[in-house]
Order: structure tokens, then C-alpha cells, then sequence
């Protein structure tokens, strides 16, 4: 891979945070394109696994079966604040060495594992709040190889849907969206 990992990671936080700003307590109850999750359970959703993440960076054990409510307080600063622990957590020098002793992966694959959720979570939100999205390139780049290797055992553990076709001249985001079981063309008005 050519870039740092943690940069990556950095780039699409930087991506996803203004989307989570933006979010109003009116939104939390409206669809996303993750037909499993409302706003509010996807947001809760994303700041449970950058909080794991960060654990799985230090190769400690993570919960991904238990997800708290998290949206309390101040939520939306601190998204920002746990996504830049886990841009530190992954920019420490022996991070990506080895595998990871909670998911049995290479370390390097489950840092790809949070920068997809941070970048494709933050197009999730910003789809159904009516944001705009901007991701970021250099990590659609690097992930849509990465993605491509994951899906089939992604898949088969239920965290990516089945894949949707990619639509004619779809860029590299798109692609990335519909290896996930998105439709690159979601809105909220063609869910259902």
C-alpha cells in the first residue's frame, strides 16, 4: 500500500465529522441506506466501532456485539475527539505488524476495516440527512482493492449486503458503495 494508513484514516474523519455536525436531533429517526439502522443507530453504530478500533489498534479485545447508547452530551464533539485518538492510535510505529489477536485478520487489514467504516459510514449519513459528502480520494483509492479481497468473507458474516450492480461510468467511490451492498443512488425517497 502507498500511503499511511493513519493519514488515510485522518483524511476520511476530516470527511465524515462536518456530517456529523450537521446532524439534527430531528434526523436520528430517519432511514440510511443501511436498512438495519435509523440515523441514530447508525451514528451510535460508527462511534462504537472508531472506539473499538482504537482498542484493536493496541491489539486489546473490542465488543462489537454490545453497542451502547453513545449519543449523550456532547456526541458530536465527541466523534471528533475519538476519531483523532484513533488516527493516534494507528499511527503508532508497531500497529499494522502482525495479526490482530481479536480478529485473527493481519493488523494492516483491520485498520482498512475502520477507514472503510469512517468513509462510507459518513456518505451513509450524509445520504440520509440531505449532506453533502465529499470523500476523501486517496482513501477510496487504497480501499477499493482492499474492499474487494474482504467482500466475500464480509459478506458471508453479514457485514456487507449483497453486492449491488455498479452503475455505468461509476467512479471509484461508487464502485467502493456498491462492493459494500449500496446503491450508489440511495436517497431517502427510494428507500423501502
Amino acid at each position: 500500500m502507498t500511503h499511511d494508513i493513519s493519514a488515510l484514516m485522518d483524511s476520511a474523519a476530516r470527511a465524515t465529522a462536518p456530517v456529523v455536525r450537521g446532524i439534527t436531533d430531528e434526523q436520528l429517526a430517519a432511514p440510511t441506506p443501511c436498512s438495519e439502522y435509523d440515523v441514530r443507530d447508525l451514528l451510535n453504530h460508527l462511534l462504537h466501532v472508531v472506539i473499538e478500533f482504537q482498542k484493536l489498534a493496541a491489539r486489546r479485545a473490542a465488543d462489537f456485539k454490545t453497542v451502547p447508547d453513545r449519543l449523550t452530551g456532547e456526541w458530536r464533539a465527541r466523534f471528533e475527539e475519538e476519531t483523532d485518538r484513533l488516527v493516534a492510535a494507528w499511527s503508532v510505529p508497531d500497529a499494522l505488524e502482525g495479526v490482530s489477536p481479536g480478529m485473527g485478520l493481519p493488523q494492516r487489514t483491520v485498520a482498512y476495516m475502520a477507514l472503510g467504516d469512517l468513509a462510507v459510514h459518513g456518505w451513509d449519513l450524509a445520504r440520509a440527512t440531505g449532506q453533502d459528502y465529499t470523500p476523501a480520494e486517496a482513501a477510496v483509492a487504497e480501499l477499493v482493492p482492499v474492499f474487494e479481497q474482504l467482500a466475500p468473507m464480509a459478506r458471508k458474516g453479514g457485514v456487507f449486503g449483497a453486492e449491488v450492480p455498479a452503475p455505468p461510468g461509476a467512479g471509484p467511490f461508487e464502485i467502493l458503495l456498491a462492493a459494500t451492498g449500496r446503491d450508489p443512488g440511495w436517497t431517502p425517497t427510494t428507500h423501502g
